[in-house]
């Protein structure tokens, strides 16, 4: 079988405008993410996968985050399946932090990579 490699970026080449989908879980959004970000735990992300459909139907490309780019990898691959252009953002959250790319919370807290 021949598996075409997944499509990935850099997090510093993410625009600044890009359409993030973050599939880390509750506590790991908590402490610190992307401004705008769309945010639906892998572990929920086969229920949820309408609200990614409707965010994504202007054929907009996904950039797909985690904390280091395993769960986003598997969330991108199964996105581009379903024919969705979908890119996973190589190192996730930890890359995003170290290319000084700005993090939000929802309590104004300082944002770190949990």
């Amino acid at each position: 079988m021949n598996f075409a490699p997944l499509p990935s970026v850099d997090a510093a080449a993410v625009p600044s405008d890009g359409f993030v989908l973050d599939v880390r879980e509750n506590d790991e959004w908590a402490a610190g993410h992307v401004e705008g970000a769309l945010h639906i735990p892998m572990s929920d992300f086969v229920g949820r996968f309408g609200e990614l459909t409707e965010s994504a139907e202007d054929g907009r490309r996904v950039h797909v985050m985690c904390r280091v780019g395993g769960r986003s990898a598997q969330v991108t691959q199964y996105l581009v399946q379903q024919g969705i252009d979908a890119v996973n953002i190589d190192g996730g959250m930890q890359a995003w932090d170290g290319a000084g790319r700005p993090m939000v919370t929802d309590n104004e807290a300082p944002a770190f990579v949990l």
